[in-house]
Order: structure tokens, then sequence, then C-alpha cells
């Protein structure tokens, strides 16, 4: 059986036969050659459908046989070729069968393909990776399962997958939390993404845009397309970003000056660490440790305002950071939120853990060719890690943010009220 070089050498019942007989060491051609000869039944079922019995000239018939050709489907060891019947209409033109196209349509080979290169199977060990060398079932030349066949088939269906996914329809989502931040692939090519959070707790994929660096147009381009596709900008909402300005100027541009923005606790944190010697590491981690699980925001400003006196006189530029953007670390200490609630929310993390997933689906890229291919393995590797998505921890305490954002706006619109009519008198 192993002589056979492909799986046309010899009828599909005759194999499934000699399989059959060898099934110990054959199961998986036995299995091979039983589906291949239901399709053939399936196909042949459809030709009679089409055009009657044979040498019967039945009056409903809307074809007639017109010999038959050889044709490859996708297997997840590559492609088998296996014999179809053809069928002409009585305008000339060929029919197709519907099994045949039902058959083609799966591309279990591209689906093999995609699966593999996201848990990190090289192009080059695709075939060794769904075929054994010692198998029965042959993988010969012209199966599909070349690097060159294999890569083309991951560009075919990352690239469906993302233009499908960026084309997705938002204003079903109730969101209530979003979180964007960037990945640099290489020097000269940076991607922004973003992930929500509605208020079932569920997260999911929101969007992706390329740019040169994380700049306030690039995080514009993604913010108007997520807007486009349907993202409300008049609801209020939670947006938790690293610390970036551009982030954050984009997000007031689009969402309004009073939108609520939480920079990341950890990335200020560890920045402001990073500027200091190590013998004053303990005692600053426990002063911003302190301020973040303080439930009063003013107490914690107070707090975070005097660790920077302290530092101001041997660390100026260490003091001004800690400064900086202080209402926007404070976000969710001033919504009032409950402890585990204001801890899920106060960080960066659950972006940072997709972009832990696009790292690794990556890493055997060496050489990025465009933006657009990394947008491809960026989008398939968001997919991916939203496999694995969790409820977040707080989840049964979204409710109290909704309302916290609720009272937010209306409280601000009222300032702004007053505000104008003092400007006017």
């Amino acid at each position: 059986m192993k002589g056979h070089t492909t799986f046309t050498a010899i009828p599909s019942h005759a194999l499934k036969v000699e399989a059959l007989a060898s099934m110990s060491a054959s199961f998986e051609a036995f299995c091979l050659a039983s589906g291949m000869e239901a399709l053939s039944e399936m196909m042949d079922h459809d030709a009679q459908t089409a055009c009657g019995p044979r040498h019967v000239r039945a009056p409903n018939r809307q074809a007639h046989r017109w010999g038959k050709t050889k044709g490859k489907i996708g297997f997840h060891g590559g492609m088998v070729e296996i014999e179809r019947p053809r069928l002409r209409g009585f305008d000339g033109k060929e029919r197709a069968l519907p099994s045949w196209e039902a058959a083609v349509a799966e591309d279990w080979l591209g689906k093999w393909a995609m699966n593999q290169m996201l848990i990190n199977v090289s192009t080059r060990k695709f075939r060794r990776s769904v075929r054994l060398p010692e198998a029965d079932v042959p993988s010969p030349a012209g199966s599909g399962l070349s690097k060159s066949a294999v890569s083309r088939r991951f560009v075919a269906l990352s690239t469906a997958h993302m233009k499908k996914w960026l084309a997705s329809d938002l204003s079903g989502l109730d969101l209530l939390v979003i979180q964007i931040d960037g990945i640099h692939m290489d020097e000269d090519m940076t991607l922004v993404a973003a992930i929500g959070v509605d208020a079932k707790g569920d997260k999911h994929p929101l969007g992706l845009a390329e740019g040169a660096t994380e700049s306030a147009a690039t995080v514009q381009a993604l913010v108007e397309t997520l807007i486009e596709r349907g993202l409300d900008p008049t609801v209020p909402r939670l947006f938790i970003i690293d610390g970036s300005k551009a982030l954050s100027k984009a997000i007031r541009r689009n969402f309004g000056r009073d939108a609520a923005i939480q920079r990341c606790q950890i990335h200020k944190a560890r920045n402001i660490q990073e500027r200091l010697p190590k013998s004053l590491h303990a005692s600053v981690r426990r002063v911003l440790r302190q301020a973040w699980e303080l439930d009063d925001a003013d107490k914690a400003e107070k707090l975070l305002r005097n660790l920077a006196r302290r530092l101001e006189r041997d660390w100026a530029g260490v003091a001004a950071s800690i400064l900086e953007g202080i209402d926007e670390i404070l976000t969710v200490t001033r919504l009032g939120l409950p402890d585990q609630l204001r801890r899920s929310l106060a960080c960066t993390n659950m972006i940072e853990n997709v972009m832990g997933t696009v790292r690794r689906v990556c890493r055997n890229v060496k050489r990025w060719n465009s933006p657009s291919m990394a947008m491809r393995w960026t989008a398939a590797a968001m997919q991916e890690a939203s496999k694995g998505f969790r409820r977040l921890k707080a989840h049964k305490q979204l409710p109290l943010l909704r309302r916290a954002l609720l009272e937010r706006q209306a409280k601000l619109a009222s300032s702004n009220r007053v505000a104008q009519t003092a400007e006017a008198a």
C-alpha cells in the first residue's frame, strides 16, 4: 500500500478494502478512503438528481453527463485527488456539483495551516506537523504542504479574517471599558490596538491600526474606525491607557474633553522606580501602593504630592513625573469604585496579556515586509488570544461603574452649564 504515490492510483472503494485488510497499520488511510468513497457516492447522487439515471432520457433532467475529471480537496495531511463527474447544462455551461462545492469550501488544509502558524509551527515544518514520514497516507509533490503553499494559505485566510473583524458592527456591544495600547513591531512600525469590556464583564478585541509611531494620528485613525463601526461617542465609558499623551489627546478629541481616562498605575510606578536608585525603591513603592489602595482620592493625591515634594530637591525630574497626569492616575478612585473593581481597572493588564500573545505568535517572523503583514499577524494573534478570554474578575460590580460614570457625566454637564452662564453674564 505504501507504494502508491496518490490515492487516485486505484479506485477509492478498492483502496478502502485494501486499507481495511490491514487496518491496524493503516487506520488513517482507511478513514480517508472511506471519506473519499462517501464523497464519490454523494457526487454520483448529485449527478443522478440533475441528469436522471444513466441511459434514460428523464423528462425533468436539467443537465447531461459530460465525462469525469480529477480534482483536489484539502485534507489535514495535504491535498488529495479524487475523481468527480462533470455535468453540462442545456445552455452549454458546466454545472457545479453541490457536494463537491461544499467539500472544497471546507478548506481543511487552510484551517490547519492557520492553526499551526498560530501555535508557532514554522512553514518549513508544516509537512512534518501534519503528516508522519512513516505513515500510510502519502504526501507527494503537489499536495500543498510546501512552505510557500502554506504561507499563501495563511495570508489568504488571515486577510479574510482580518477584514471581517475590522468591519464588524460594534453597536450591539454595551461597552463600559476600553483599553488602548501600542505594540512596537520594529523601529519604524507600531500598531495600536483596542479591547473592550462589556456590561457583563466579557472582553472583546475591538480594532487595530498601524503607524510609524504611537502618535496621536495613529490613535485617531483607530478611534475614528471604531466610531464608524458603531461605537457611540456620547456614551460615558472608562478609557484605560499606559500614560501616552497621544492616546489621551485622541480620546479627548473624539469622546469629549471630560472623558474618564485612567492611566495604568503599574506603568506609572515602574517608570518612577526605574529612575531612582535601588536604595529608594522600597520606600517609594510603599508610598505608591498606599496611595493606590486609599478609598479617598483627595488623601491619595496628597500622599503623592508629599512624595514628590520629598524627592524634588535631589530628583526633580522624578518628582515632576509623579505629578504629571496625577488626576488621570486616580480616576478609578475618584469614581468611588469598590476595591476589587478598582484593582482590575487601574492597570492595562488585560491588553498587555493580549500583546503577550501577539509576541508569542509572531516570534517566528524574522522580518516585517510591510505594515499589512504586521496587521494580518497581529489581528490573527488577537483573535487567538480572545479564545482564552475570561470574564473580568469583578464583573458583578460593573453596574456600580456604569452608575458612577453617569453621575460623573451629569455632574460635569451641570458644572459646564454653570460656567457658560457665568461667562454669558
